[in-house]
């Protein structure tokens, strides 16, 4: 092998790796284990994430609150100016289409009929103004999955020092 292909195999590897690792960033698992800013649930669309913060677990009403916060990937706030989008709820046999309107800084808001609790999934769309549209999947009232708090094997190691058990 020539020094040159070795170079190219190395960069090739080196973008895989940091291709892999962006996604996996990004994924549903880790972003629910992300705090949101407002208490939402988080996924990435595209460019950016999507934080859907709905009305809380028992809540009823014909005109519930449906809000979307605009982030770009390291947590800063995308203005909502110029933006559309739609929120589609799905539940309980019900399929409620909530219309999004910006509503300041980087939040687009609407209202709309819905039963809170753990089967409701929503399917987020948004067209920001000057970026691509783009879509997220939500189980906003569905329990992330717990990580272990400390998950490796201590077998066979011996004292750690600053582990103590």
């Amino acid at each position: 092998m020539t020094m040159t292909s070795l170079i190219r195999s190395g960069l090739l590897a080196a973008s895989m790796l940091m291709a892999a690792h962006a996604a996996l960033a990004h994924d549903d698992a880790t972003l629910d284990r992300m705090k949101a800013p407002h208490g939402g649930q988080l996924r990435a669309a595209g460019s950016l994430h999507y934080e859907l913060v709905l009305a809380p677990m028992g809540t009823q009403g014909a005109a519930l609150p449906v809000a979307v916060y605009l982030t770009d990937h390291g947590g800063n706030p995308v203005p909502s100016q110029g933006a559309t989008g739609t929120v589609t709820l799905l539940g309980q046999g019900q399929k409620t289409q909530v219309k999004l309107a910006p509503a300041g800084d980087n939040l687009l808001k609407g209202e709309g009929a819905y039963q809170p609790g753990p089967a409701l999934k929503a399917i987020v769309s948004v067209s920001p103004k000057g970026l691509p549209a783009a879509q997220a999947r939500f189980t906003p009232y569905a329990a992330p999955a717990k990580q272990p708090e400390h998950a490796h094997d201590h077998a066979g190691h011996g004292s750690h020092g600053a582990h103590r058990h």
